[in-house]
C-alpha cells in the first residue's frame, strides 16, 4: 500500500480566514471581518488631520504656521549616514519602486490563487494615484524654496506624492491581504509595517526639504481613508461574488 500524500491546505479568496473553527471560534471568524484595529486607529487619526487640514486651507493656501518651524528643524538634520539614509527611504515612495512593488505583488496574489484581492489592488492603486496626481493640479501649492532641498524635484506641493501615494500601495495592499490572512497578531503585524514604512517615506519628504510638513499630513490621511476605503469595497464585495 503505497503512502498517503499529505493534504496541503491552499488559501484562495473563497477560503474562509478562521479555515478550521471549533464550536468555541466563531467569535474569531467574526472578528476577522471587522475593521483591524491599528487601521481603525490610523484611520481615526486621518480623518481627524483632514479635517484640520481643510479648515486651514479654507482660511489660507499658503503654508501654515507649523510648516515653517518644523521645516527648519528637521531639514537636514543629524549626522551624514541619516542623509543618505533618508533619499534610500524616499525612493521607496517613488513612482518606480511602487510600480514594481504594485505588479509584483498583483502577480504574487494571482499565482496564490487571490484573483480577487490582485484585481481589488490593482484597482485601489490606479484610482488612487490618478486622483492624487489631479488633486495636486486642483491645489497647485508651491514647494519649499529651491535653497531648501536637499534633492531635485519638480511639480506641485500639495498633497505629497510620495506620502499620499505610498500610502496608497503599502496600506492598501496590506489591508486587503489581511483579508485572506489568518490570525488576528498576523494581520496586525502586517498593517503596523506598512504603516511604519509610510510614516518614514513621509518623514523623508521633509527632512530633504522638497515639502511641507502639512503637504504630508494630507498625502498620508488621503492614503489612508483610501485604503480603509477599499477595505470596506473588498468585505462587501466578497460575499456578493461568493468569495
Amino acid at each position: 500500500m503505497g503512502r498517503r500524500t499529505p493534504y496541503r491546505r491552499v488559501m484562495t479568496d473563497r477560503t474562509p480566514i478562521a479555515p478550521a473553527l471549533t464550536a468555541a471560534e466563531p467569535v474569531r471568524e467574526a472578528q476577522a471581518w471587522h475593521l483591524p484595529s491599528v487601521l481603525r486607529a490610523a484611520g481615526v487619526c486621518a480623518g481627524a488631520i483632514a479635517l484640520l487640514l481643510v479648515i486651514g486651507f479654507v482660511l489660507s493656501r499658503h503654508a501654515f504656521g507649523f510648516d515653517l518651524g518644523i521645516s527648519n528643524a528637521l531639514r537636514g538634520a543629524g549626522p551624514g549616514w541619516l542623509r543618505k539614509a533618508m533619499i534610500d527611504v524616499t525612493a521607496l515612495g517613488g513612482g518606480t519602486v511602487l510600480a514594481i512593488v504594485t505588479v509584483g505583488a498583483v502577480a504574487i496574489l494571482i499565482a496564490r490563487r487571490l484573483a480577487l484581492t490582485a484585481g481589488m489592488v490593482a484597482a485601489a492603486v490606479i484610482t488612487g494615484t490618478t486622483s492624487s496626481n489631479l488633486l495636486k493640479l486642483v491645489y497647485a501649492r508651491p514647494r519649499p524654496p529651491i535653497a531648501d532641498r536637499l534633492i531635485e524635484v519638480s511639480g506641485d506641493s500639495f498633497p505629497s506624492g510620495h506620502a499620499a501615494n505610498s500610502a496608497l500601495v503599502y496600506l492598501t495592499l496590506a489591508a486587503l491581504v489581511t483579508q485572506v490572512t489568518p490570525g488576528r497578531a498576523t494581520r496586525n503585524t502586517v498593517l503596523t509595517l506598512a504603516i511604519l514604512l509610510v510614516g518614514a517615506i513621509g518623514t523623508s519628504r521633509v527632512y530633504l526639504g522638497v515639502h511641507w510638513p502639512s503637504d504630508v499630513l494630507a498625502g498620508w490621511s488621503y492614503g489612508t481613508l483610501w485604503a480603509i476605503g477599499w477595505w470596506q469595497i473588498a468585505r462587501r464585495t466578497r460575499p456578493l461574488l461568493g468569495s
